[in-house]
């Protein structure tokens, strides 16, 4: 297990690179996270809903998501309560105190979507969430320590050195834990060092004297991993290479609703070296970009509300460029939202700039998908409570059904596109041709970089998997994982 002193320290791109570590080594490994608290998420093939982070570590372990590798889902949809998501399909929205009750329920089904995994695979990498020292929930924590004091497994303890006070966090949260799961920590990774590993001195040396855990690796900054974020505490825009001249260059602005889910979607215009993304939340930020994003939500009509109490939806109205929605972001653009599900709020007026309407309905749509943009292959996923109905416009999206003729989903009005599909620019083909679309709306002059945005995201794992592999002591790491107890 790969437990963290907090929130983004970075447990999942040390598990990713570890699930790419082994699977060069001819190990069959899975990710796992117990229970995870993210609004990212993604469709298995198995038409189910998993957190997106462990479908990026299954990329790097090679091996097709499952259920079994995320089987608690929290998806926040207020400052209060949550959905919660069990084995891929929504169970409904609780608060803390009811999700406290409810936790007991789900130890099993975690303890046997672990046991399914150790029995098909040769290692299974835990994730832990958040802190395992959260002495407030100990008793019936079901995502860190516990867990694996129950399966037989040591954990390693990641800590931030970039925040500081590295030291005090490795040694505050071993404290912190009760003695079983104490004695489960074999040893400490202290990420996100800038510069010399000599100015750590004797730290680490003093830490094991005081804890008796050994430091087993300290792992450099890496300069815009890019791995998919699991949440917006890692919200930042990609970091594009802008290699054309500035006058050329695409100004792209995506919309950071208070509930922004699927964020990542952005991140293939990271391959483009013409293209700039910015993250935006009032009108001045927004300014006049060639290409406006409205991201998916999970509170839609919430953060539809937010956008006009923010001054953006008349900003959104004026601006000159190309404007796209997608999944949420596109319901916010139509005419309106008919939403007894998701905020009960009933009928609400949309933003008017999309000639299509929203009709909420209990079960959630969970599908992957395959289809056209623009002439173009795509093949993304959808996730939405929200049936969208075209009122007009042109044809944006069409998505194959078996035996059937294609789906239409989403719609083309002037310089306003909607679509429920995410993972759109993944698709190369798709991606240089919409940006040219909004190139050719700004009066500017785009080429596509060419690259495959799929082969420059294996090479971001293959150097993640080559730092660990130059700075851990995998043996050591080895050591441990031989340790673990065979599956229950």
């Amino acid at each position: 297990m790969v437990c963290g002193t907090g929130s983004d320290v970075g447990k999942t791109t040390v598990v990713a690179g570890l699930c790419r570590l082994l699977a060069r080594r001819g190990v069959r490994v899975a990710p796992f996270k117990a229970q995870n608290m993210a609004l990212n998420s993604v469709v298995t093939d198995g038409g189910h809903e998993i957190g997106r982070a462990q479908a990026l570590q299954a990329a790097a372990a090679r091996v097709p998501a499952e259920v079994e590798m995320n089987p608690v889902l929290l998806k926040p949809t207020s400052e209060r309560t949550a959905q919660v998501v069990v084995r891929g399909h929504a169970v409904g929205v609780m608060g803390a105190v009811e999700y406290h009750n409810f936790k007991p329920r789900l130890f099993e089904v975690v303890l046997d979507a672990l046991a399914d995994l150790r029995a098909r695979y040769d290692v299974v990498l835990l994730e832990g969430a958040g802190s395992p020292a959260e002495i407030n929930l100990l008793e019936h924590d079901i995502a860190n320590l516990r867990v694996a004091s129950a399966a037989g497994i040591d954990a390693v303890l990641v800590g931030d050195i970039d925040r500081g006070g590295v030291f005090a966090s490795l040694y505050g949260t071993v404290a912190l834990l009760p003695e079983p799961q104490r004695a489960r920590v074999r040893g400490f990774v202290i990420n996100k060092l800038r510069g010399d590993p000599a100015l750590l001195g004797d730290g680490s040396a003093q830490l094991e004297a005081r804890c008796g855990i050994p430091t087993v690796g300290v792992l450099p900054w890496v300069e815009g991993p890019g791995l998919d974020a699991e949440d917006s505490l890692a919200l930042r825009a990609p970091a594009s290479d802008v290699s054309v001249p500035l006058a050329e260059v695409l100004d792209v602005a995506v919309v950071t609703l208070p509930r922004i889910a699927n964020f990542t979607d952005v991140d293939p215009l990271v391959v483009e070296p013409g293209v700039r993304v910015r993250f935006v939340h009032d009108p001045a930020g927004l300014g006049d970009p060639d290409l406006v994003v409205v991201p998916g939500s999970k509170a839609t009509v919430d953060d539809l509300g937010w956008l006009r109490a923010r001054g953006l939806a008349d900003a959104l109205a004026h601006i000159s460029g190309v404007g796209l929605g997608i999944c949420g972001g596109y319901q916010m653009l139509g005419r309106g939202l008919d939403d007894p599900i998701e905020s009960a709020a009933g009928f609400v007026e949309g933003l008017g700039l999309l000639p299509v309407s929203t009709q909420f309905e209990a079960e959630k749509v969970l599908r992957r998908c395959r289809g056209t943009a623009l002439e173009c292959p795509i093949d993304g996923y959808q996730i939405h409570h929200g049936r969208v109905h075209a009122e007009g416009g042109e044809p944006f999206v069409a998505l194959d059904r078996s035996g059937g003729e294609p789906v239409l989903d989403g719609v083309q009005s002037g310089r306003w596109y909607g679509t429920t599909v995410h993972g759109l620019f993944e698709a190369d083909r798709f991606r240089g041709a919409f940006l040219a679309r909004v190139a050719a709306q700004a009066g500017k002059r785009f080429v596509a970089s060419g690259v495959s945005y799929e082969t420059h995201r294996q090479a971001r794992i293959d150097h993640l998997a080559d730092v660990l592999d130059a700075h851990l002591d995998v043996s050591a790491l080895d050591a441990f994982i031989a340790g673990a107890r065979p599956p229950r």
